[in-house]
């Protein structure tokens, strides 16, 4: 552990007897809010701590195996195998600590809706939005999340225009926060005769679900609109008016639902996500305050603005951010996206801890 870490653990023991005197005074009974926050805090402290001291441990264990083995030739094959097993152990608890230190996102733990738009590249762009949206249904499925189509509008070639996906389980927002971008593949075209490789884009945006109790939304500030459902080519499906346009007038914002038959249920739909949007806006309000710009989560959709490229000749996948690539582009599509998430996470900690 560098000097760093150590200064932060420091401040951390220094903090956590100032949350243990103050959960010891007899009046913080009285205020249940306050009493809970330090209780929370008190017991995160602790299990960092307690990692802290067992790697302190696990550090001493090692140099003394090494000097044992080091004067006694008969157990040195022990006493090295010992230190290994310490050294793994430090190794482990290294990184264990390092995403305790580092700054949460308070996000983290929402379900998120992912909103999945084709851009350059015609109808092979809104093929590959259909591919996107099943390998993060896929990805959804070995986590154990419940995914939910919100908005479908098919494209006449296959695949979509626009898929809005929520993505329900404890932590989704943090494995896939990382997804927003623009995404590129390179292959070609089940349509194209001569087997030239084209260059195609499709949008993600992860947005993080929230309550209406997180959100400042005044109904009068929503007009709603309600008109007839149709399908690709603007051929009637319903002959209600089921479909529903809600527009938040000082913003500007526009959502439209209309794939359930029932106008109730698509208003509700429609507001979820115009809620995430709105709550998205704010967020990145907030970070242009603190950066001095605003991040734009998915800029213009262009193909040079990708952070992520699929090459189906090559099986392989590039994430531009980290400039990691991998040559398993068939099981990424199959949803096994830990081996993108787990390096873009660690990197999430490294600039965060660096900010500290």
């Amino acid at each position: 552990m560098d000097q760093r870490f150590i200064e932060l653990l420091s401040d951390l023991e220094v903090e956590f007897a100032e949350v243990s005197e103050a959960l010891s005074d007899p009046d913080i009974g009285n205020d249940p809010e306050r009493l809970a926050d330090l209780g929370r805090r008190h017991s995160h402290i602790s299990g960092v701590l307690e990692m802290w001291s067992r790697h302190q441990q696990a550090t001493v264990d090692r140099k003394d195996a090494l000097e044992l083995a080091a004067s006694d030739s008969d157990l040195g094959d022990e006493l090295m195998a010992i230190a290994s097993e310490r050294e793994q152990e430090i190794e482990r608890l290294e990184v264990e600590l390092r995403k305790a230190l580092a700054p949460r996102d308070d996000n983290d733990d929402r379900d998120v809706l992912i909103e999945i738009r084709a851009a350059a590249g015609g109808d092979e762009a809104a093929i590959w939005a259909g591919d996107l949206a099943r390998m993060y249904g896929r990805f959804a499925e070995r986590e154990g999340f419940k995914t939910e189509l919100m908005v479908v509008s098919e494209s006449d070639a296959g695949g979509y225009t626009k898929v809005t996906l929520a993505v329900k389980g404890r932590g989704a927002y943090s494995k896939l926060k990382f997804e927003s971008g623009v995404h590129r593949v390179q292959r070609v075209p089940k349509t194209e005769s001569q087997g030239r490789i084209h260059t195609s884009t499709a949008t993600a945006a992860v947005l993080p679900e929230v309550e209406s109790i997180d959100v400042d939304l005044d109904p009068n500030d929503v007009r709603v609109d309600v008109f007839r459902s149709s399908g690709p080519g603007g051929q009637s499906v319903n002959t209600t008016d089921s479909a529903v346009r809600l527009t938040h007038e000082p913003t500007g914002l526009v959502v439209t639902c209309q794939d359930e038959k029932s106008q109730l249920q698509n208003k509700e739909k429609a507001f979820r996500i115009l809620r995430a949007r709105l709550y998205q806006a704010e967020m990145d309000r907030r970070q242009a305050e603190l950066a001095g710009t605003r991040r734009s989560m998915v800029g213009s959709g262009d193909r040079s603005e990708k952070i992520r490229t699929y090459n189906y000749k090559e099986n392989r996948v590039t994430d531009h951010r980290i400039e990691l690539t991998l040559y398993k582009l068939d099981s990424v599509l199959d949803g096994d996206l830990e081996v993108l998430i787990n390096p873009l996470t660690e990197a999430e900690i490294t600039r965060a801890l660096d900010e500290v």
